[in-house]
């Protein structure tokens, strides 16, 4: 059977010629399965894993019959929930825009919003932007949204779970009704199918794998460690004795923790590493991505918030130094690598109290992990981190009262006078006034004599 390519999508030349000098020819299957019912205008629901082509799956279709607007209003917004995934997707668009007449415009906050009200000077005909930076402006009148015709909500999952359904709510108050609401996720959660109820009617589901379904070409495995101090012992062990550990992404539960461990394999490994999350300054982020893309460096330490979407290529290992505590978020994770058809490779390191979160996981996917046995080499580490030391709960004091006591006790016998409420409120207070009257006529009255 012929295999499909871009040709056969009728795009226009100026787009093929793009996707040519890109050397894209032929569609994922998500591509593939999702463009002619994103060009019927029906709304659309998209269920696919991270690195399976969501972004030219929602792209192509909307760019093939966009129409400029004279208004200078946008009418395709994109919404995404991260910073880098604007500036990431703002690229692809500008990109495939680049022999066409669209002025692409990227927003997000963390950078000075007047600034960002001058981009619009010239007109808007895409924006893509991150929620709330895309609702201040839309109520500060820098931008209008009543002429958007599609809306496109990225990684609507992980948007939900950064608390942005207020803000998601707001933007759709500020838009006409009348448009083709296209939402990609990579899992579908309870808070999705909220949202798809109350705001949206009857999307087509498009689903390239079950909710869950971890990609077949990653490998998984694991590791059962005493703790966080012992896990850098063996990570420092996997990457001096394998050579193919040449491009990693290590993900951390938190920023505190994400620093602590790029301090210790620093050290080992000088220069080596970067590490980023949202303590970082924006153009740090992108240095050190730009960084790890290009394979100045060997690996890249980070937090789901801070990963979550971006398209990072060739990525030969993802290590899950702490197992996350939602279980969509762990099949983000291996989602990094694997990418495009390629092999990858995931690893995960477990505590005893980790194991719980652990067999979520393989539950979700209903896939066990590969448990490799420990390294004897690996020197097992009696100090613990703050967070695993156990929370040891003070009992309150007990206190004695005496009998018939309760909260009040009997006064001792001095003390039980009545109070008659002090001398103003045994006698009738003195007329200031009248005194002074009283005084003068006595005064008089002694003159006379």
């Amino acid at each position: 059977m012929e295999k499909l390519s871009f040709a056969n999508f009728d795009l226009p030349e100026k787009i093929l010629d793009v996707l040519a000098d890109l050397e894209i020819f032929e569609p994922t299957p998500i591509q593939e399965k999702s463009y002619k019912p994103i060009l019927s205008g029906r709304d659309i629901m998209g269920i696919a894993q991270t690195g399976t082509g969501k972004t030219l799956a929602y792209l192509l279709p909307v760019l093939k019959n966009w129409k400029f607007n004279k208004n200078g209003n946008p009418t395709v917004l994109i919404l995404v929930p991260t910073r880098e995934l604007v500036v990431q997707v703002s690229e692809i668009v500008e990109k495939l825009c680049q022999n066409i007449t669209a002025r692409v415009i990227g927003v997000f906050g963390g950078k000075n919003i007047n600034t960002q009200k001058l981009l619009f000077d010239n007109g808007c005909d895409i924006l893509v932007g991150t929620p709330g930076r895309v609702m201040d402006l839309a109520i500060d009148n820098s931008i209008s949204l009543k002429e958007v015709q599609k809306l496109i909500i990225d990684e609507f999952d992980e948007m939900l779970n950064l608390g942005f359904r207020p803000q998601l709510s707001h933007i759709f108050e500020m838009m006409k009704p009348k448009r083709q609401n296209i939402l990609f996720s990579a899992t579908m959660t309870d808070a999705v199918d909220e949202m798809l109820d109350e705001y949206f009617a009857s999307p087509i589901e498009i689903s390239l794998a079950k909710s869950g379904t971890p990609l077949e070409k990653i490998q998984q495995s694991g590791y059962k460690v005493a703790n966080f101090n012992t896990k850098i012992n063996l990570l420092e062990f996997l990457l001096k004795q394998n050579s193919d550990l040449s491009k990693v992404l290590i993900f951390a539960n938190n920023k505190k923790h994400a620093d602590l461990l790029f301090t210790k394999i620093d050290e080992v490994f000088p220069e080596q590493f970067e590490v980023i999350h949202s303590n970082k300054s924006q153009n740090y982020r992108l240095k050190a991505l730009k960084k790890f893309e290009n394979e100045e460096v060997r690996g890249l330490i980070t937090t789901d918030v801070m990963a979550r979407g971006l398209d990072i290529s060739n990525i030969t290992h993802v290590i899950n130094f702490e197992i996350p505590e939602i279980p969509e978020q762990y099949i983000h994770r291996i989602g990094r690598t694997g990418r495009a058809d390629k092999d990858g490779s995931a690893i995960s390191f477990a505590t005893e109290k980790e194991g719980e979160a652990l067999l979520s996981i393989e539950l979700l996917m209903n896939k066990e992990l590969l448990i490799n046995d420990f390294p004897t080499e690996v020197k097992i580490s009696p100090k613990k981190i703050a967070a695993e030391e156990e929370v040891i709960l003070m009992k309150a004091p007990i206190v004695k009262l005496n009998d018939g006591g309760g909260a009040f006790h009997e006064k001792a016998a001095k003390n039980r006078k009545i109070n008659l409420g002090g001398p103003s409120k045994r006698k009738a207070p003195k007329k200031h006034g009248a005194n002074r009257a009283q005084q003068k006529a006595k005064s008089i009255a002694k003159r006379k004599k």
